[in-house]
């Protein structure tokens, strides 16, 4: 199992994390329930993984994802996307059946 990150990700990532005062930490990418398709995506900056976590590494990048959340990410790209309308972490999840119109939720 495994996601992806593109270059603008990381960059925003490593950004995030400087930001958080968490250099050393790790960004955690997960699901919570909600939205009006089921699933929100999330993003935060975190100091450390937890027991259970997957762990991956983007240009020096740690990723922390629990593995409920990673069944679920399985084979997704996290980008980022700047407009004048919209600044954010964008996913590209091939498991979504569905997404809300505003793209931050999906149901599988």
């Amino acid at each position: 199992m495994t996601i992806r990150f593109t270059p603008k990700a990381i960059a925003k990532a490593r950004e995030l994390l400087q930001k958080s005062g968490v250099p050393e930490g790790g960004v955690r990418v997960g699901l919570v329930g909600g939205g009006c398709s089921g699933y929100t995506y999330r993003i935060q900056a975190e100091a450390a993984p937890r027991p259970q976590d997957h762990i991956f590494e983007f240009e020096g990048v740690r990723v922390f994802v629990d593995p409920k959340s990673l069944k679920l990410l399985n084979g997704s790209t996290v980008d980022y996307h700047e407009s004048l309308m919209y600044s954010g972490f964008a996913f590209h999840n091939p498991n979504a059946k569905r997404t809300c119109g505003c793209g931050s939720s999906f149901s599988v």
